[in-house]
């Protein structure tokens, strides 16, 4: 994926760096040190098969320059991760920011602050496997935002499709 990135962004803009590729399941913003352990009490209790994700579609958002792969087709073992993570989030008072997420489109970010005229189609999908899923602190800098894994909850292998 970083290497499809560098090549669509011509130079430009900036790319996300291998280790920060992620999708995201629910974007919740600020909690407090102390709430750092019920997220990972929801999270523990989310049981879903592995899967694999295919990126076999590229997307671009022109109004803030985002380069993105996505997926035509959800799997449905990720509609079930992000719908039993989002119920569980809600029902323990968490408030999820409906414009993130995979609630939306399912999209892994590439690349930002891009400018992109056109996109050619992705001959062969990017395989992606998901056997697990973190619970992430995210910091935005004026150049960029770092990613921090706090931890991290492995998906059923057993149970994979």
């Amino acid at each position: 994926m970083a290497a499809l990135a560098h090549s669509l962004a011509g130079g430009g803009g900036r790319l996300m760096r291998p280790a920060a590729l992620h999708l995201t399941l629910a974007f919740i913003g600020s909690v407090a040190p102390t709430e750092l352990a019920e997220l990972e009490r929801i999270a523990s209790g989310i049981r879903v098969p592995a899967f694999d994700l295919n990126l076999d579609r590229l997307g671009f958002w022109p109004q803030r320059g985002i380069l993105w792969a996505g997926c035509s087709t959800r799997p449905p073992p990720l509609s079930a991760l992000s719908e039993r993570l989002a119920v569980a989030l809600r029902d323990a008072g968490f408030a999820i920011d409906p414009r993130a997420g995979a609630a939306q489109v399912a999209h892994v970010t590439l690349a930002r602050r891009v400018r992109c005229a056109s996109l050619p189609r992705l001959e062969t999908p990017i395989r992606w496997r998901v056997d697990e899923f973190a619970l992430v602190e995210s910091h935005l800098h004026a150049s960029a935002t770092s990613y921090k894994t706090l931890a991290s909850f492995p998906l059923d292998e057993a149970a994979a499709d």
